[in-house]
């Protein structure tokens, strides 16, 4: 969270501002994307890997421009069957290839479109791998070391020890719609409860990770982390709902919604 300008809060108090970024991951094939683009304040485009092509990453660039999102890249594991979601699925060189093949394909789409690409983020089960593997967390360090961009990935992560070692810009992540182990790792999908679905829990884990709030994990402890960026899934049936829910918890309590590369 970043502090920003102040404004006038209850009872006529002089209060600062604060500010966090809001990502969602978009192109992937959900009819309201636009309507999340119209929240968030940047957007991790799929480019190929589990899901996308030209002209998704083409309608996702042009309406994130429209809307003036921050746009970065969502690459993946490619593994369509399993949506990038299989653990495990390649290494090593021919992983190294696809990946650059993928951000090299939706950085050509933006220079069509006269837009700047900023981030990385990585989609699925690759994102989780790397969490604490130090082979795949190098390689997407030096992907984005290789094409100028912000690495996006768990804090504390081998992510982020390989982003700082090379000298790789890092956005600490933190996630409004996914339930947490005490280890600071995402609950594996297939445990109950591990998606969060209520609105309003998302809306209450965003403003506790904004500001720096302790929240309670699945298998029952405090978790406290340290963040730069709130991620909410686009592939949800709730998506704009969570969005707005989670939009209205943070305004109210006097946190805006900015991208970190805002001009």
């Amino acid at each position: 969270m970043r502090l920003g300008n102040p404004f006038r809060g209850r009872y006529g108090l002089v209060m600062t501002r604060r500010t966090i970024d809001l990502n969602a991951d978009l192109g992937e094939g959900e009819p309201h994307d636009a309507l999340l683009l119209g929240i968030v304040s940047s957007c991790n485009v799929a480019c190929g890997g589990h899901t996308g092509d030209v002209s998704s990453m083409t309608n996702t660039v042009q309406l994130a421009r429209r809307h003036g999102v921050t746009m970065g890249a969502h690459p993946s594991y490619p593994d369509r069957e399993g949506f990038g979601r299989r653990s495990g699925f390649m290494r090593g060189p021919e992983l190294a290839e696809s990946l650059t093949g993928q951000i090299s394909s939706l950085l050509d789409v933006c220079d069509g479109e006269m837009v700047e690409l900023k981030t990385l983020k990585p989609h699925g089960a690759l994102y989780n791998d790397a969490r604490a593997n130090h082979e795949l967390a190098e390689l997407l360090a030096r992907l984005a070391d290789r094409f100028g961009l912000t690495l996006i990935g768990l804090p504390g992560s081998s992510v982020q020890d390989a982003a700082e070692a090379r000298g790789v810009a890092f956005l600490r992540e933190g996630f409004v719609d996914r339930a947490y182990l005490a280890d600071g790792s995402l609950c594996p999908r297939d445990r109950d409860g591990a998606v969060i679905d209520d609105v309003s829990v998302a809306a209450e884990q965003a403003l506790r990770l904004a500001s720096g709030q302790s929240i309670a994990t699945a298998d029952n402890h405090r978790l406290d982390l340290e963040i730069d960026t709130l991620c909410l899934h686009g592939d949800t049936a709730n998506a704009v709902d969570t969005a707005r829910a989670v939009q209205a918890r943070l305004l109210d309590a006097g946190v805006d919604i900015e991208s970190t590369h805002h001009d």
